[in-house]
């Protein structure tokens, strides 16, 4: 009979995720995007509502789950790395019109930011 293998441990790595194709990867438009305003969202205690300036004129609604980590007031002004053509999504009533990039480090959530200014729009390759 064969052994039921254990339960992983909280070291074990995540399998490995899929691999895209450069074709896949270029489907993304990663952008720089600068806070203009963010409030908490009207409807969730995690989420907070962000405009983004996206360049060019487009300022996007972005609703982000990061009240546990970041007051509104310590976003805005900052560059952010968004993905600027994801679907929208609605988000506890609220629409999302992009996403930004966070990495997640134990327990706490980093927002992907441009280590020097750079302008709203520009895109990241």
């Amino acid at each position: 009979m064969a052994e039921t293998p254990a339960d992983p441990s909280p070291t074990t790595p995540p399998p490995p995720s899929p691999l895209l194709s450069f074709e896949e990867f270029k489907k993304m438009s990663l952008k720089v995007g600068k806070v203009l305003e963010a409030a908490d969202h009207p409807n969730a205690q995690k989420l907070l509502v962000l405009k983004v300036d996206l360049g060019g004129g487009d300022v996007r609604q972005v609703v982000a789950g990061l009240k546990p980590w970041y007051a509104p007031s310590q976003l805005v002004g900052k560059n952010l790395i968004m993905v600027a053509n994801l679907q929208p999504a609605v988000l506890r009533g609220v629409e999302s019109r992009a996403m930004l990039l966070a990495a997640t480090s134990g327990r706490d959530v980093v927002l992907c930011t441009t280590d020097r200014d750079a302008a709203p729009g520009s895109p990241v390759t």
